[in-house]
């Protein structure tokens, strides 16, 4: 052997637990945060397409309130009244005929209130109007009606149930 210097390459274990990152390491990662964001973003977005009704009604296990002297109420006028945990009204038409709806707007569940002189059911958040004697939604954002409940007017009060 004259001159010539033989190298054998030296190869070396990884270590384990070793600080190396590696590919799939990274994109384990990468893939959980995506996924994370993914979730702080959609549920924004699933809780503005879900109606807010359905929430709610899902929400409680009432099926009938009873309003003690609501009979009284004066035609023309509302009560505003909890069926469970959720807002509802209770109209009382000039004509003598009695309402009773939820009073969560279907568009992003704002309170809705009962205008007598304009005849309508108005959410102030973003202008959304129902119809006072059947719920439907006449105009604005809202998109679908206001539930209607089932009314039975007597003597000691006002029976109010899911229909």
């Amino acid at each position: 052997m004259s001159g010539h210097i033989v190298l054998e390459p030296i190869q070396t274990a990884p270590e384990a637990g070793g600080d190396k990152a590696t590919r799939r390491g990274f994109l384990i990662a990468a893939g959980a945060a995506g996924l994370c964001y993914v979730g702080a973003l959609g549920y924004p977005v699933y809780r503005y397409l879900a109606s807010p009704i359905e929430m709610a009604s899902s929400a409680s296990a009432v099926t009938e309130v009873t309003l003690k002297d609501a009979q009284k109420l004066a035609p023309g006028s509302v009560l505003m009244f909890k069926f469970g945990s959720a807002p509802a009204m209770l109209i009382h038409h000039q004509d003598g005929a009695w309402v009773a709806l939820t009073a969560v707007c279907t568009h992003l569940g704002c309170t809705v209130q009962y205008e007598s002189q304009m005849n309508r059911i108005h959410c102030a958040c973003h202008g959304g109007v129902y119809d006072p004697r059947t719920g439907a939604n006449v105009s604005g954002p809202p998109p679908k009606p206001l539930k209607l409940f089932k009314v039975a007017v007597n003597e000691t009060g006002v029976l109010v149930s899911r229909a």
